[in-house]
């Protein structure tokens, strides 16, 4: 009995991290106007649209430069050009396209990469609005000093507000939600352990080796 009312709680407290996950899909779009930042990141996906508001905001000089991250290895700078339909004086001069990125976590490791080489201290985040939560938690996770400024890219085939009308759009949040539990799970796990201060050389009074 108590293992029925322990799983019908479980159930109750993700299902209201899901409406309020909904919620704050929803309220990323449409996007506020951003401050100006150092860099522009595109996270790529199933939508080309991340692309082309990304090279928007730099054509707007909201940035300096702009990485593209997660880009098909298989494509060419004139490929992701045509997708950005950008200018190509600033493309040529101010667009950086990475590579090595396939899925967010990569995104986020090959963006702390660029930004830190930059040496940028802001960064503006152009991606999908179901994909910007779990975007910010692992672009946080790489870069905890650097400030991130969402920009969502709506979703057409997406009703956040309305996601449990139609399959795909439930079956979409419901996967999304549950990676960015997962996400969530992660860094409280790796907050749990020890400090990178704590980890210091064992001394000679512990028995540590030294060499």
């Amino acid at each position: 009995m108590r293992s029925l009312a322990l799983f019908f709680i479980l159930i109750l407290i993700w299902t209201t991290g899901l409406l309020a996950f909904s919620a704050r899909v929803d309220a990323f779009t449409p996007a506020a106007e951003p401050e100006r930042a150092d860099g522009i990141v595109a996270l790529t996906g199933i939508s080309t649209d991340r692309i082309r508001e990304a090279m928007k905001l730099l054509e707007e000089g909201k940035a300096q430069r702009m990485l593209v991250s997660g880009v098909n290895r298989d494509a060419t700078r004139d490929d992701i050009r045509g997708v950005a339909k950008a200018t190509r004086r600033i493309y040529d001069c101010c667009v950086d396209l990475g590579f090595q990125a396939a899925d967010t976590l990569g995104n986020a490791t090959e963006t702390a990469a660029w930004v830190k080489a930059k040496n940028y201290q802001s960064l503006i985040v152009v991606t999908s609005d179901y994909h910007m939560p779990r975007s910010l938690l692992e672009l946080h996770a790489a870069l905890p000093d650097v400030k991130l400024t969402p920009y969502a890219v709506k979703t057409d085939d997406l009703a956040a507000k309305h996601w449990w009308r139609t399959a795909p759009s439930a079956k979409r949040m419901i996967m999304e939600y549950n990676k960015y539990l997962a996400i969530l799970s992660r860094e409280a796990f790796i907050s749990l352990g020890p400090k990178e201060e704590d980890r210091a050389v064992p001394d000679k009074a512990a028995g540590g080796a030294t060499s």
